[in-house]
């Protein structure tokens, strides 16, 4: 090995945070090991509107190919899978799937140049893993997510398969139970939706069994954070656990002209003054919904940059759309009324604007990396979380941790179906959660300190970087 190069195979899930973090994580590796080099095969999801914040970025990928990073862009199926409304999770592993063929063949020409030494499939990707077995090299998850989540997808996989409990009923039960990866017992209630459905089960069973069969299982976490879940996690049933996060993108992407006015008027502002509502690239509210989240900001008092999308145009997507005049579905003259006080937007330079001094607390859709990123700069989040496993990661930073504060834990939006029906947050909850996020100065501290062990967990000496020589260590032992 002292002289060859070893080439590793990652395979994202088409989503704009996967693909993100998938290459800052292949960035690092590389940078530790001029023996690796990292091929990244590409899928691109299912609604490819050509102007999505996703698929303009999977277009920009093959212009930064760099030393030992390439990017290929899987072609899409000539008979792509079937998109079955009624089995939207289904419909996603199939897409997943049907690129098992593009990646044998790419791998195929690869193995015969004698270059390939492994896979790092994607969470949601685990069914590439048996790719990997047709060609006898190893191969390891890397899971986006955190480490709780980790343990509480293996856990959900016990009860089911070793327990013969009928998780359905109990995640649509109301009642608490205690997860090994977590220290507190947790509400059913944050259930996600993923573990609601027989047929959104399955697929989350199926990433549960296929994780098992890794040589090792990388998560975006890090040590100080994440303590209990990752000592929950050594287990000799579970492939070794690798916190190596936090892995971001702190680039935030190209800045428009429009987010440099953003900028300028954070200028403007008192530090840690501006509270910040995004709500991620998947994140959109109806009429009824926007006009209560208007009028908790206004009796707030605070002041504010609010990233306001709309529901998908084309019922098929879940991609927001974006309002020519924020007006229409605002509370008359709220424009006017909060004028000097904050900026509605639309898509909004997330990680521009968390880095700010001004901004003094975020009201965010948990999404994970968008947590890490906010314990990245010190910004207490008030929780809001929207579809995937968001409300279980809400559960983690207020009950759990400490480092946010709550407006909703349980709240659920069906991601296949931006238009159906959902709960109203009124108002008062969420001036109350505004107020909490600003003011409470007990979180704000701790997000402080959180804040320096996140940056400290990957540099030279912190645990992360520590992990991170491990695992690729450990890569070399196998493959030699």
């Amino acid at each position: 090995m002292a002289n060859t190069v070893a080439e590793l195979v990652f395979i994202p899930a088409p989503g704009l945070g996967h693909i993100m973090s998938t290459i800052e994580i292949a960035k690092q590796l590389v940078n530790r090991d001029h023996h690796l080099s990292i091929t990244v095969l590409v899928i691109n999801p299912p609604s490819s509107d050509s102007g999505t914040p996703i698929t303009t970025y999977i277009k920009s990928l093959a212009k930064n190919t760099t030393n030992r990073i390439s990017f290929i862009e899987l072609p899409k199926d000539e008979i792509p899978p079937m998109y079955d409304p009624k089995a939207p999770v289904t419909s996603y592993g199939e897409l997943v799937k049907s690129h098992c063929k593009s990646v044998r063949n790419i791998v195929a020409e690869k193995i015969n140049s004698g270059r390939v030494a492994g896979f790092v499939v994607d969470m949601f990707c685990t069914c590439m893993i048996d790719v990997a077995n047709e060609f006898n090299v190893p191969s390891y998850v890397f899971f986006t997510s955190n480490a709780g989540f980790l343990g509480f997808v293996l856990f959900i996989q016990t009860l089911y398969d070793n327990q013969n409990q009928d998780v359905i009923e109990l995640s649509n039960s109301n009642t608490e139970i205690s997860v090994p990866s977590y220290k507190k017992p947790m509400p059913t209630k944050v259930f996600p939706a993923i573990v609601q459905t027989k047929e959104a089960l399955d697929f989350i069973l199926q990433v549960a069994r296929k994780s098992r069969e890794a040589k090792a299982i990388m998560v975006n976490t890090f040590l100080e954070l994440e303590t209990h879940a990752i000592k929950s996690l050594s287990d000799s049933n579970i492939p070794p656990v690798y916190p190596v996060g936090p892995i971001l993108n702190l680039e935030g992407g190209k800045r428009k002209p429009f987010d440099d006015e953003i900028i300028i008027w954070l200028d403007n502002q008192p530090p840690s003054s501006v509270v910040l509502l995004c709500f991620g690239s998947m994140g959109s509210f109806d009429e009824v919904q926007v006009k209560e989240i208007a009028r908790g900001l206004e009796q707030s008092g605070h002041r504010f940059v609010w990233s306001l999308r709309g529901l998908p145009l084309d019922p098929t997507s879940n991609v927001p759309s974006e309002y020519e005049d924020p007006s229409v579905v605002l509370p008359e003259g709220f424009l006017e009324r909060t004028g000097g006080l904050g900026k509605v937007i639309g898509w909004a330079p997330q990680v521009a604007v968390l880095a700010h001094e001004a901004i003094g607390g975020f009201v965010t859709h948990c999404g994970w990396n968008s947590l890490l990123e906010s314990l990245w700069f010190g910004v207490p989040s008030a929780t809001w979380p929207l579809y995937a496993e968001q409300q279980v990661n809400a559960f983690e930073m207020v009950v759990e941790l400490g480092l946010a504060v709550e407006i909703k834990l349980d709240y659920k939006m069906d991601l296949f179906n931006p238009h159906a029906a959902r709960i109203v947050v009124m108002a008062e909850e969420i001036e109350r959660g505004i107020r909490q996020v600003m003011e409470d100065n007990e979180v704000r501290t701790k997000v402080k300190v959180m804040s320096a062990k996140s940056r400290s967990a990957v540099v030279e000496g912190g645990s992360s970087n520590a992990s991170v020589g491990r695992f690729i260590q450990d890569f070399i032992r196998n493959v030699t």
